[in-house]
């Protein structure tokens, strides 16, 4: 199999802290789910490795959707600082962590005031959609000081 070269080479442009041929996209699709200020880019979508790259981006103050899901993310900040959402964990993150999003875990990310946050996302090509909570689960998640803190 031959692949085109101009395919496999994106030069990446720090000015814009954006890869040439790559476009930005919306974050999500479908307006039913509550997030801020992300984006996010494919960077690798080849059928042949069986799972996508993307890269996500939030203004300051931006975040990501609260949801879970049946597939896995492998996570790697690269740039910014930010809260991290996980299961029952609030974490921080910064440049260069990495989160490992199990199934069934509710995550969300969230970028520091002041800072834009960045990072790569792997996931698998043929995924589940998100679940979003549930007015209980909600509450549930909300009964923890830490976590009712981070979602302020």
């Amino acid at each position: 199999m031959s692949i085109d070269p101009s395919a496999v080479i994106r030069p990446f442009h720090e000015a814009e802290f954006a890869w040439e041929e790559v476009p930005c996209q919306p974050y999500k699709e479908t307006g039913d789910a509550l997030f801020k200020a992300i984006s996010r880019r494919v960077l690798f979508a080849e059928p042949a490795l069986g799972c996508e790259l993307r890269y996500f981006e939030m203004a300051p103050g931006g975040y990501s959707t609260l949801e879970r899901h049946e597939h896995m993310h492998a996570v790697m900040i690269l740039r910014g600082r930010g809260g991290c959402l996980l299961g029952d964990q609030v974490r921080r993150i910064k440049p260069f962590d990495l989160v490992l999003v199990p199934p069934w875990t509710w995550h969300q990310f969230r970028a520091t005031e002041g800072e834009t946050l960045g990072f790569l996302c792997m996931v698998n090509a043929t995924r589940d959609r998100p679940q979003l909570p549930t007015e209980r689960e909600f509450a549930a998640l909300r009964s923890d000081p830490n976590i009712s803190a981070f979602l302020e």
